[in-house]
């Protein structure tokens, strides 16, 4: 007779074994969850490699692919991707020169109030656009900064300033007194010491700032829409709206300018992903 035998592994292969395990439901919930997310993306670089691709008919494969969209995405909204950029960069640049200097004013200097002044900036990140964007409507039309670059450009900035003087404040309250103090004592004034000391060190919290600012005026709309209503100024995201009127039947020019719109920020958030992430957590590390 032959006797079975029990084969009895290391309690620490068992334990590797069972944390395996458990890996597995996990990891398949992810693939789920991701699948669902990066779906409407393939959807919509899949709907514009199509011609003539209805709402109702577009294939699940692109397997005759074109161009056309493309083409006439460019042809037709090549000055609303134009406007945008001019938009989105100005914007970025007007809120880092704005938020920059403002932030290590809290950060550094303590003055009464300085709580207060910090609760009111969090209070403006609760305001719906769309009521910031009535309010500017009216100032704007007296100022006649209605259809102009400036006037979208100024009402961008005012809504990410506050985001960015916040997010960069948590940043440079964590730099060490000491190498302020020690420029100070070389001579330098305190506008010298925040150019030369402090603004390299917050270089990952000024990116993201930077970076958060472009995406909310690339991806803008309502104020595009209330401030803006004529075709010689209108963003992408105001083009792409009017555009889905005019081709409801053919919706390949329509996801051709939606992925075209989508490449900037997708290439800034790629380059710029590590400096964010130490952006993001820097302040909260002292």
């Amino acid at each position: 007779m032959s006797a079975t035998r029990a084969v009895v592994l290391p309690a620490g292969m068992q334990v590797e074994r069972r944390k395996h395990a458990r890996k597995w439901p996990m990891t398949v919930l992810g693939v789920v969850f991701l699948a669902i997310m990066v779906f409407p993306v393939y959807w919509m670089i899949n709907s514009s490699l199509q011609s003539n691709s209805g709402a109702a008919n577009t294939e699940w494969f692109p397997f005759h692919p074109t161009l056309a969209g493309y083409e006439a995405a460019i042809q037709q909204q090549g000055a609303n991707l134009v406007t945008s950029l001019i938009v989105s960069v100005s914007a970025v640049l007007l809120t880092i020169v704005v938020a920059t200097p403002a932030a290590y004013g809290l950060a550094r200097f303590k003055m009464r109030g300085m709580t207060v002044f910090v609760f009111v900036l969090l209070i403006t990140q609760m305001i719906p656009t769309i009521v910031i964007a009535n309010a500017l409507y009216a100032l704007f039309n007296d100022w006649g900064l209605l259809n102009s670059y400036l006037g979208l450009i100024l009402a961008d900035s005012a809504v990410q300033v506050p985001f960015a003087i916040i997010l960069m404040r948590a940043f440079m309250a964590s730099i060490p007194q000491s190498l302020v103090e020690a420029a100070l004592v070389d001579g330098a004034n305190n506008f010298r010491a925040f150019l030369s000391i402090v603004v390299p060190i917050s270089r990952n919290a000024i990116i993201t700032a930077a970076l958060f600012t472009f995406l909310g005026a690339w991806g803008d709309f309502l104020f595009a829409l209330t401030l803006t209503s004529t075709p010689a100024v209108r963003p992408i995201t105001l083009g792409i709206y009017n555009y889905i009127g005019a081709n409801v039947s053919q919706w390949g020019p329509v996801m051709a300018t939606a992925v075209i719109a989508s490449v900037p920020a997708g290439v800034l958030l790629i380059i710029a992903q590590k400096y964010i992430a130490a952006g993001a957590l820097g302040g909260a590390i002292k």
